[in-house]
């Protein structure tokens, strides 16, 4: 997909080359374009209508004779992959879909636009598509477009059918609800009753923050409608084309109205009283597929909450009525929490490159490849990504639903409530804890970042057995993976300096900023279950954060003396 500032969008033809090209691409691979359907929706954000209508034009132009587009152009990546995975009988099934969105990027006029594409098993395109979408962007000559056909709106249920002058053509446009067809498949992974009495207790309560991003609707309908809770336990429910001027992150350094509410500092610590603090805090970013939990006056993190829904993954329904999760996945950054547990579950593990397109084909191993079923299958990221085989995209809702069932299936009648902190806790005493963080570093002069991360590859084999701040490294790599679904080959996904303790220094440049380069480095270290679980993760990781600085030259590569945000 692209992500870049909206004005790359709305001016000339950047958004027209690439849906040409993508479709162009299709029709290489033979896909059935004339008797399926498109799907079109996105997060809201500005120009987002404008780009549903080029994207129709284009689409009907291409030969699409059917075409969805989500009601007011609104629908979470999770939905629109639920939505191609559930969608109804084979003449009507879409074959892909457009979702507009920058994922948790600012979004307005001066902010970023993105678009992505998603494929017929609901998940990301995968690399010989965007490879092949790549490289008809340029060499494309001419942009096919329906330039008579009527601007869809977007806010009105209901089909439109086009025919052509000569009677030769008939195509059809719909506005589909794009929020039932989500939360209609959550009723079925969840047991919804249970989740609704631990809500109903009178020692519980909610509070989720959909950050003006496109999960407000979908939240209301869940929370709300489904589960009877009162609007007030949602806060930033209105979904606004600039996410009401804020980023639409979901951590301890953008949902500030959400962590000032469940009393807890940018790193996480309490503040303030734990009077009238909710039970379970939760947020969502900009399309709705990242999540951030939290307890009363208590950070989970996202390596964490991965690993202790490894751990309870029976008390879901989704997994139980299907015998148990069978295989384990985590991006190469993400914490080794989850390891534990598979190990200790004789669960497969993988450690992929970041990008859920790598979990994708791990879900769909058998069906689409023939090779070995890993399903039920539960994966996640460090930034904030957590998903199962439900649907092929990381889903935030499907995150907070996961922490509820885990503490309603430790709810009990007439007992005190069991917490989310107790919960977290409780599984650092049996599996010790992988103290954690991420520092991003935003804006830097790409470059600058470039030279950094090649200065760091070509020292690789000089720094293994280096000793840095008291700390032995035992390899120094750039990670490579190889798939072991379809065999490709991913290479330069991230520098690692694995320590003989087991702990682990890496850093990656991000590939999700619109603007400038996003330096991530991320620190880890293991203390056993016999070990102090306790403590300030800062004061525990601060000589790997010291010896990373040193490894990287971070300072005097990118001039910045300290990170935008720390996770």
């Amino acid at each position: 997909g692209l992500r870049k500032k909206t004005a790359v969008f709305t001016e000339g033809k950047y958004l027209h080359n690439f849906v040409q090209a993508t479709f162009d691409a299709l029709k290489s691979t033979g896909a059935d374009l004339e008797c399926q359907t498109l799907l079109i929706g996105g997060d809201g954000r500005y120009y987002n209508d404008t780009a549903i209508n080029i994207i129709t034009k284009i689409a009907l132009a291409n030969g699409v004779r059917r075409v969805w587009v989500a009601k007011d152009g609104l629908a979470s990546t999770p939905a629109v992959s639920a939505l191609i995975r559930e969608g109804g009988p084979k003449w009507k099934q879409v074959f892909g879909a457009f979702i507009l969105t920058a994922s948790h990027n600012p979004g307005g006029p001066s902010e970023d636009f993105g678009i992505k594409y998603n494929c017929e098993n609901g998940g990301p395109a995968p690399e010989k598509l965007t490879n092949a979408i790549y490289k008809n962007t340029t060499t494309i000559t001419s942009i096919k477009m329906c330039e008579g056909c009527p601007d869809v709106d977007p806010t009105v249920l209901g089909e439109t059918v086009i025919e052509a002058r000569d009677g030769s053509r008939r195509v059809s446009v719909e506005v589909v609800d794009g929020v039932a067809a989500h939360v209609d498949l959550l009723r079925t992974v969840f047991d919804l009753g249970a989740i609704k009495a631990l809500l109903d207790r009178p020692d519980f309560s909610i509070c989720f923050d959909a950050m003006h991003g496109v999960t407000g609707p979908y939240a209301k309908a869940l929370f709300c409608d489904v589960l009877g809770q009162p609007q007030s336990c949602l806060i930033n429910a209105i979904p606004k084309n600039d996410f009401g001027g804020h980023h639409a992150d979901p951590n301890l350094t953008y949902a500030v109205d959400l962590t000032k509410k469940m009393g807890v500092d940018r790193l996480g610590q309490p503040v303030g009283s734990a009077q009238g603090v909710p039970s379970l805090g939760a947020a969502s970013d900009g399309d709705g597929d990242r999540n951030m939990i939290l307890g009363t006056q208590f950070f989970v993190t996202p390596s964490d909450s991965l690993a202790i829904l490894a751990a309870h993954a029976d008390c879901i329904p989704f997994f139980a009525a299907q015998g148990g999760i069978k295989a384990v996945a985590r991006s190469m950054p993400t914490s080794g929490a989850v390891d534990r547990v598979a190990q200790a579950k004789n669960l497969a593990l993988f450690e992929t490159p970041t990008g859920w397109k790598f979990f994708g084909n791990l879900m769909d191993s058998k069906a689409l490849f023939g090779g070995t079923d890993y399903t039920p299958f539960l994966c996640g990221e460090e930034s904030f990504g957590t998903g199962s085989d439900h649907v092929r995209e990381k889903d935030g809702l499907w995150a907070v639903l996961a922490w509820l069932q885990i503490l309603a299936a430790h709810d009990a009648p007439g007992k005190p409530l069991v917490t989310v902190e107790s919960i977290v806790k409780d599984h650092w005493a049996t599996y010790g804890r992988n103290y954690y963080c991420r520092y991003d570093y935003e804006g830097v002069d790409k470059p600058k970042a470039q030279a950094m991360f090649a200065a760091m590859t070509s020292a690789t084999a000089s720094n293994t057995g280096r000793i840095v701040n008291g700390n032995k490294i035992a390899t120094a790599d750039v990670f490579e993976y190889a798939d072991p679904v379809d065999g490709s080959i991913s290479k330069n996904q991230g520098i690692r300096f694995l320590m003989e303790d087991g702990s682990r220094v890496i850093f990656r440049l991000s590939g999700t900023a619109g603007s400038g380069a996003t330096v991530r480095m991320y620190i880890e270290k293991y203390v056993p279950p016999t070990g102090s679980l306790h403590e300030v993760c800062a004061n525990v990781v601060g000589d790997l954060v010291q010896a990373a600085l040193e490894l990287s030259s971070l300072v005097k590569f990118t001039g910045m003396e300290s990170p935008t945000v720390i996770t």
